[in-house]
């Protein structure tokens, strides 16, 4: 399998329904391959996720596949997720192709357009079969939904295509564990079921001998074998590809630091109803002195030290949601009595004086007045910008930062001395000449008074020296020491560890040897 030459074996894990652990047990087996020595990288032909990343080659992808790449100690890449849809209404989505956006479809018309899709999938496919000894392939929601299984491109018909066998992972922590995976099975068709060669059950607690009697039962009954029984990890965490966890109990390592420290903050975040890149905040809910809330609507908004608009994939409803559920007011008197407020990409265009939506890119055509904290003003346009950028902050240039930018608008009215952030070595053109040079670029503002700060800049928070000056900057003092990217590597070493311990690696090994 290790010979450069051949045609890369690809392996695909399919779930029973959307969060049966795909995303992580891909990001686990990738780590796992990558520590014995193949070159592997992960692929998903289309996902459908409001949280994004920002890729080398100046594109996007779904935020699980760049984790997946962390675990593979590769830089992401556009290929890695050919088909990217963002939801911005409850039936239509921008469609995102080779990383960029490209239109915007109603599910009818995208459902007509997946065998053109499927072009651009097999590209991206093909391109890492050259590059890799292993791709391995994270499917999309279950192989067994009826109405989407025409010109599917997600699941069962990209396997079909290249012919790869597939793993069915299934959460047990849901119920109905056994049957999920024999209905799922049951209505693919002959040839899909003959490419499912093993079945994972994930997130068991309590006995294994105790789920025997049904692993057995289901082997005998589909003629397939069970690969392994993953435990339930408490303690794990993998980001997240979309949906947000509200758990608001705490691991005992975070409580006990809880407990040591004199010093804790609380900062809360508005769930927007189309909140993206939610897993900036990863960062500070995992912090030891953080106390994180999503604050849903219906939900009474509390006291706080520190409030942080999102970003979202719809500024202008949004921004009118806000006002609707009385957050306005909530902000306004949040800042009389002394906290603090921050607005992420959308969160900044808030929290200017208007945004103007002249083109309708999200919604019909017109302007919206801003919560006004700030004079600029935000105009949305077609073209996306899409950088991994590194840089500093201008009031303390010894802390270094790093993050990521995706918006569609450019916001006009920051001078120099108001802005929050110098980003290093831009290339910027010369709008009449054309001619580019390198040079620095300013991004996001902060008040005259220190209280209110505001950037474009995703990732922010998982730079240890820019979370820690931005959580000084919120009033928490005397800091753990804390690194959310060694949290990181800790949560996908975990993984493969688990992986390693509880699947039956030799079974798998052998699969790929037959498809090699």
């Amino acid at each position: 399998m290790q010979n450069h030459k051949k045609q890369a074996v690809t392996l695909m894990i399919q779930g029973t329904t959307s969060d049966a652990g795909k995303s992580v047990l891909v990001a686990g087996l990738c780590r796992l391959f990558y520590r014995q020595g193949y070159r592997v990288a992960p692929f998903k032909p289309q996902n459908m996720a409001l949280n994004s990343a920002v890729t080398h080659d100046g594109g996007e992808i779904g935020r699980a596949q760049a984790v997946q790449a962390q675990a593979c100690h590769l830089e992401p890449h556009t290929d890695m997720n050919p088909i990217l849809l963002k939801p911005n209404s409850d039936t239509g989505a921008q469609v995102i192709i080779h990383g960029k956006a490209v239109t915007q479809m109603d599910a009818t018309s995208y459902h007509a357009y997946k065998k053109t899709a499927m072009s651009y999938v097999l590209q991206s496919h093909q391109r890492l079969c050259q590059q890799y000894d292993l791709i391995i392939v994270e499917g999309a929601g279950s192989p067994a939904e009826i109405n989407l299984r025409e010109n599917d491109i997600a699941n069962m018909g990209f396997a079909e295509a290249v012919d790869c066998p597939v793993l069915l992972v299934s959460d047990i922590d849901k119920g109905g564990v056994f049957a999920h995976l024999y209905g799922t099975l049951k209505l693919l068709s002959p040839s899909e079921q003959q490419r499912i060669k093993g079945f994972i059950i994930n997130k068991f607690r309590g006995d294994e001998s105790l789920l025997e009697p049904g692993n057995q039962w289901l082997e005998e009954t589909t003629q397939t074998p069970v690969l392994g029984v993953l435990p339930y990890l408490h303690n794990l965490h993998i980001e997240a590809e979309d949906a947000i966890s509200y758990q608001t109990h705490l691991s005992d390592k975070k409580l006990n630091s809880f407990k040591s420290s004199s010093e804790t903050i609380k900062i809360i975040v508005p769930v927007l109803p189309r909140i993206s890149n939610h897993t900036d905040f990863d960062a500070l809910r995992l912090h030891p002195q953080v106390e994180l809330l999503f604050i849903r609507e219906g939900q009474a908004i509390p006291a706080a030290d520190l409030i942080i608009l999102p970003g979202t994939k719809s500024v202008r409803s949004d921004l009118q949601w806000l006002k609707d559920n009385a957050w306005d007011t909530a902000i306004a008197r949040h800042l009389r009595y002394g906290g603090k407020l921050m607005g992420i990409c959308g969160g900044l265009q808030m929290l200017g004086s208007q945004v103007h939506d002249p083109l309708g890119l999200e919604g019909p055509p017109g302007s919206s007045r801003g919560l006004g904290y700030f004079t600029y003003q935000t105009t949305l346009e077609a073209e996306k910008q899409l950088k991994q950028v590194r840089g500093c902050f201008q009031s303390e240039q010894s802390v270094s930062l790093t993050g990521y930018e995706i918006h569609a608008g450019s916001t006009s009215g920051i001078d120099k001395q108001s802005a929050l952030i110098m980003i290093k070595d831009v290339l910027i053109k010369d709008v009449l000449t054309q001619d580019a040079q390198i040079q620095d670029k300013m991004d996001g503002a902060i008040s005259d008074d220190g209280q209110i700060m505001a950037t474009y800049l995703h990732g922010i928070f998982d730079h240890p020296q820019a979370c820690e000056h931005l959580l000084k900057w919120a009033g928490l003092k005397n800091q753990l020491q804390y690194d959310y990217r060694d949290f990181q590597e800790q949560g996908i070493n975990l993984l493969a560890d688990t992986l390693e311990q509880n699947l039956d690696i030799a079974a798998i090994m052998e699969l790929l040897k037959k498809n090699d």
